[in-house]
């Protein structure tokens, strides 16, 4: 088990041994207080791009399901005919950056999350550190009325007009504690400063969403292959809470499963994949934009590997919320869209 697996899993655990690290917690909130400070006095300049910024984040390490949700926004607002850009930083890719991400990048040169994002919407996207730049690459190709943001909430040096925190239920905030003592990068007061969108089977919120599962899809064609839910899996997966994908898995009726367990973002190896039986693998759509690459490199790896796709379902409220936070800043949507 990796350093990242097993502070994870004492994270999910709210290990009582996490208070040693409470030293820790203090510099890093210290280190971010102090930043917070240097730009909201003026010391640290932030940059205003010409267009408004809408960035889409959450306040805890690991996933939340804001890039479901930053898909469907996008498509959705495709549909009322906005023309959206998307940045990210790129994690996990090797750049040079700022990166423009289009149907042929990778995810070793831009990172596996930018990768799916522009499978599933098509929008212009840049990635890079500076988000400044990867504006400015994306305004230079293309004329947009709004940016998306994929997470950056802690990233002071661009302003945003909107912030959206996505707050998973199923997770919580833990032991509400700041990193490394706990999982949260920010303390739990900052979801008062921006619209919270409870991601949640049964809310108590009017802002909230949850994910829908479609049919799995083969990653690698077999012929005549149907979906089989009684069959036995191996669930690959590298995201930041593989437990959410494991509770989907059993809301599917999959009740066999072996779990195969690696970092966010991970970069698969060939032999992440191999098992000693024949039995399939079952794995996210994130996943599969890395393991993809794979498959076209060992054409002769026959074992079945199933994809889960999921949408986002969001709740009349946000969509009623985002109408009017957009036209705010100037932009009118057709409220008969809603």
């Amino acid at each position: 088990m990796s350093f990242a697996q097993f502070i994870q899993d004492a994270w999910n655990k709210q290990a009582k041994w996490l208070v040693v690290l409470r030293p820790l917690a203090l510099l890093y909130r210290g280190g971010s207080v102090l930043n917070q400070k240097l730009y909201a006095s003026g010391m640290k300049a932030a940059y205003t791009a010409p267009v408004p910024v809408m960035v889409i984040g959450n306040i805890t390490v690991g996933g939340s399901g804001k890039t479901p949700l930053l898909i469907h926004l996008v498509n959705y607002l495709h549909s009322l005919n906005v023309r959206v850009g998307v940045i990210s930083r790129g994690y996990g890719g090797k750049g040079p950056f700022p990166a423009y991400v289009d149907f042929e990048s990778t995810p070793d040169m831009v990172g596996d999350e930018p990768c799916l994002i522009v499978q599933s919407t098509g929008a212009p996207m840049a990635v890079g550190a500076n988000r400044q730049q990867s504006i400015e690459l994306l305004l230079s190709r293309h004329e947009l009325d709004l940016i998306i943001s994929d997470d950056g909430l802690q990233h002071l040096a661009l302003n945003r007009q909107l912030e959206w925190i996505v707050l998973d239920n199923n997770r919580g905030l833990g032991n509400e504690k700041i990193l490394p003592e706990g999982y949260l990068r920010e303390p739990k007061s900052r979801l008062n400063t921006a619209t919270v969108i409870e991601h949640a089977a049964q809310p108590s919120s009017a802002l909230n969403m949850h994910l829908e599962v479609a049919e799995p899809y083969l990653l690698n064609a077999i012929e005549g292959k149907v979906f089989n839910p009684q069959e036995a899996f191996y669930a690959v997966v590298g995201i930041g809470f593989p437990q959410r994908f494991y509770r989907t898995l059993e809301s599917m009726g999959i009740q066999q499963f072996q779990c195969h367990e690696f970092p966010d973002h991970h970069d698969y190896e060939i032999d992440d994949l191999q098992f000693e039986d024949h039995q399939p693998i079952i794995t996210t759509e994130k996943d599969a934009v890395k393991i993809l690459p794979l498959l076209k490199q060992y054409p002769d790896f026959n074992r079945e590997i199933w994809v889960v796709p999921v949408e986002a379902v969001l709740s009349p409220a946000c969509y009623q919320v985002l109408h009017q936070q957009l036209a705010q800043l100037g932009l009118t949507l057709n409220e008969g869209q809603l």
